[in-house]
């Protein structure tokens, strides 16, 4: 579980590198829509992990190399924009979040199951 302080920097973190994306890297993803929903911070302070939900994107993992290609400019700008709030900026690690992917699939399934009620009933057997 993570502390108050790791929340806290997660959340500074969060907020200042949306920021970034908005601003430095509008045009680099096309038509396709990056957010970031969730930064985790480890215990140490030394590694930010940041999952992205990116929607209308052909490619999600050619959109999370961009990140990966730009990481060192990317922790350069977030530590100008934090360098008086953080004594050390962390380590920049990317994750895809495929929490909606999952949400999407699983109201898929339900409405299946909905429409079909006999379908998961299994045959009456005589004894």
């Amino acid at each position: 579980m993570d502390t108050r302080r790791q929340q806290k920097i997660g959340t500074l973190i969060q907020k200042e590198f949306a920021d970034i994306i908005n601003r430095e890297l509008k045009g680099l993803f096309g038509k396709a829509l990056v957010s970031i929903p969730k930064v985790i911070v480890t215990s140490d302070l030394s590694i930010a992990r940041f999952y992205l939900s990116i929607f209308n994107a052909d490619d999600k993992q050619h959109i999370l190399g961009i990140f990966e290609e730009r990481t060192y400019e990317l922790r350069k700008i977030l530590g100008d924009k934090l360098r008086h709030q953080l004594r050390k900026i962390p380590e920049l690690e990317f994750y895809i979040d495929d929490t909606m992917d999952y949400v999407y699939r699983m109201e898929e399934i339900f409405r299946e199951i909905k429409s079909d009620p006999d379908k998961d009933k299994a045959p009456e057997t005589e004894s």
